[in-house]
């Protein structure tokens, strides 16, 4: 009896002994060739900004009141000047910018929302996606000025949102693009089949694919949405890291937390569209029909040349590509080694991709709405603000470690994970991810978990202090402190 106990705990060591090898075989890298990640290197601009918001709240209603109506009119005067059809004019538009920062700002100050600031932010909005169709996105300078201004606006209005006591309609509209596809409501936004979805998950992961990118944004994922003839029942065809390529009904979509989402459409002029205007809805319905025929799982690697395993942006690429349209007229590029760093820790091995938020600066799509809360966006700053701060880090050496010891019980559970792919089930480590990279992951996820707690108890600290919630580069200043590089 003894012997067959002594033989099991042997045979349990020499197995835990064997699970315990680590997984040294390193991720390669298809190097990024000359692409520069952009720096808005502005930190001045932001803090004399805050201050003239801090003095502004201390003005007398009608002579703030003033100052908002003669910057409403400079900047509509500017946005008058700018030529849609035009090529790019950075000097135009960068006093457009500046003038909207100003107005921003003292709007900021008001603590309310005012509907002709939000109307002349669609309106720039619409005038620059017009006049990009005649920009040369392929050239760095031009590529930059389109993300400083969508970026940048949206980066303004969001500032004045949160520091708003208004409540706000989560819902904004920015143009109605015409469709012919069958289409159907959600959250009060009419989408047609063939629209792509631009959102951003509430999870730390989806704060590092929105902020790891050379251009920055605020978006992780994208759905394309099929709408079937006859009954418009909306289907959402979308990539999962825990389950590969799937179809989701409205409820599970909606349900899935998104702090945010955008929905673009393709141009109804485009040359393909004027001769098949159905051609969105045929896109959709391919993919709808290859998901159900086909198990796709999770392209870990962002590989988008290969349709085998499919990324979230991969499936809207592929199913348009099929029918003609090349959508990310210009790739993604990640280059920091920051960036680079953490996201090969995860399995990603190309850098020269497609990012959910570079979907925006596409010149084939139109805006047609966002839907934000109050809530959300405040949510979305903080977890990319720690982001952002551990990127930095990333970008100083810091390496993503792991428990060696939990390697053989996250081998099991590998194992076991196997088996529910097997099945066609979501599984606890998902598919196309090791044990070794699962770990990783956990140490990622408590770290960012752990920084922002910090970061929110400081934050509510600066509210009480000044009166006011801390605007984004605060919230990265406060993140960097707690973020491990800073002590290393």
């Amino acid at each position: 009896m003894l012997k067959k106990i002594y033989l099991s705990v042997f045979v349990i060591i020499a197995l835990y002994g064997v699970l315990l090898i680590p997984d040294n075989a390193a991720i390669p890298i298809e190097e990024e060739g000359n692409a520069v990640p952009f720096i808005w290197d502005k930190d001045d601009k932001w803090d004399e900004l805050e201050e003239q918001f801090t003095q502004y709240t201390r003005l007398e209603r009608d002579s703030l009141n003033l100052q908002i109506e003669y910057y409403l009119q400079e900047s509509r005067d500017l946005l008058d000047q700018i030529d849609s059809t035009s090529i790019a004019n950075d000097q135009e538009l960068g006093h457009f910018l500046n003038s909207y920062f100003e107005l921003s700002t003292r709007i900021a100050a008001s603590k309310e929302i005012h509907p002709n600031y939000l109307e002349m932010y669609n309106d720039a909005r619409r005038k620059i996606k017009q006049a990009s169709i005649n920009w040369d996105l392929s050239q760095h300078s031009q590529r930059e000025l389109i993300y400083q201004m969508l970026y940048g606006m949206r980066a303004a209005v969001e500032e004045v949102l949160l520091q708003s006591y208004d409540a706000i309609d989560p819902v904004l509209h920015v143009q109605d693009e015409p469709s012919e596809t069958p289409s159907t409501q959600v959250l009060g936004i009419k989408v047609h089949s063939g629209d792509l979805l631009v959102s951003r998950g509430g999870a730390e992961v989806s704060a590092l694919i929105s902020r790891g990118n050379d251009y920055p944004g605020n978006f992780s994922h994208v759905a394309l949405i099929y709408i079937e003839e006859g009954t418009n029942i909306p289907y959402f065809i979308e990539a999962h890291i825990e389950r590969g390529v799937a179809i989701a009904r409205l409820d599970e979509y909606i349900n899935d937390r998104k702090l945010r989402f955008m929905v673009v459409r393709p141009r109804a002029d485009l040359e393909a569209l004027q001769e098949d205007p159905m051609l969105p809805h045929k896109a959709a319905k391919w993919i709808f029909e290859e998901v159900q025929n086909r198990h796709i799982p999770y392209d870990f690697k962002m590989n988008f040349y290969d349709d085998e395993a499919m990324f979230c942006s991969e499936v809207g690429s592929t199913a348009y590509a099929k029918y003609g349209i090349q959508l990310w007229e210009n790739e993604s590029t990640l280059s920091s080694t920051g960036v680079v760093s953490l996201l090969n820790t995860f399995g990603v091995e190309y850098f020269r991709t497609q990012m959910p938020s570079d979907l925006e600066y596409d010149s084939q799509l139109s805006v047609v709405a966002e839907w934000r809360s109050n809530e959300s966006l405040w949510d979305d700053h903080v977890y990319n603000a720690v982001i952002d701060a551990m990127l930095m880090c990333a970008s100083q050496g810091d390496k993503v470690e792991h428990n060696p010891f939990m390697l053989p019980v996250a081998r099991v559970i590998k194992g076991y994970s196997w088996l529910m792919n097997r099945f066609g089930k979501a599984s606890i480590i998902p598919e196309g991810m090791s044990a070794t990279q699962a770990l990783k992951n956990n140490t990622f996820v408590e770290e960012h978990k752990t920084i922002k707690e910090k970061v929110l108890l400081e934050s509510e600290t600066f509210y009480q202090e000044k009166g006011y919630k801390p605007p984004y580069w605060e919230l990265v200043r406060m993140a960097e402190k707690y973020a491990s590089c800073s002590v290393n």
